[in-house]
């Protein structure tokens, strides 16, 4: 049996993982693992921009997967960027086993705006599946409603569904079904 571990990263507030980590199985049809690993953060900081790498993370998430990962999903609470845009939500290797996603901008009081911890955990479930889409081989798909719709600020989050629309679904059901290929191109880059 294989697993979508999801990885705390240095994240204090562990509270939305439960509720993310069930939806997730529910979504993929595979069930979760939580698991702690060895990432250096210090070493991915960026002091010229305030950000961290999020494609450097992603490459030391993946580095000794467990033999029973399906997919690797790493979680913290750090503004993230990849060198050409200003920030990411998140990022994720296209049809491969990593992806990372960070609550920082998922939160209201990252805009000045009063916390909702509803919206914030809402977020963070969407930006989650999104991520763990692109694994799956998904691309940023057309249909606003569906979660795999990229999303470049906050709000676009906020107005699609955390579902997969049923195009996205058959693919997903199709890479399942098909034969493995578990390519090394990063993709997540749509949310800046």
């Amino acid at each position: 049996m294989s697993y979508i571990y999801v990885v705390p990263i240095e994240l204090e507030d562990h509270s939305d993982l439960e509720t993310m980590e069930k939806f997730i199985s529910e979504t993929f049809h595979l069930k979760t693992r939580r698991k702690e690993f060895e990432i250096n953060l210090e070493g991915v900081f960026d002091p010229s921009r305030g950000q961290y790498n999020s494609s450097l993370i992603l490459q030391q998430l993946i580095m000794k997967p467990p033999p029973d990962a399906d997919k690797i999903l790493g979680v913290l609470d750090v503004d993230l960027f990849i060198p050409i845009l200003t920030f990411v939500f998140g990022e994720a290797q296209l049809k491969g086993i990593g992806a990372v996603v960070s609550t920082q901008r998922l939160h209201n009081r990252f805009y000045g705006l009063p916390e909702n911890r509803e919206v914030a955990s809402e977020r963070l479930l969407k930006e989650a599946v999104h991520e763990l889409g692109h694994t799956f081989g998904l691309i940023h798909c057309s249909q606003p409603k569906c979660v795999m719709n990229s999303s470049t600020y906050a709000e676009n989050i906020d107005q699609k569904s955390a579902e997969l629309c049923p195009l996205c679904q058959k693919s997903i059901k199709a890479e399942r079904d098909g034969p493995v290929n578990k390519g090394f191109r990063f993709l997540g880059w749509g949310e800046k």
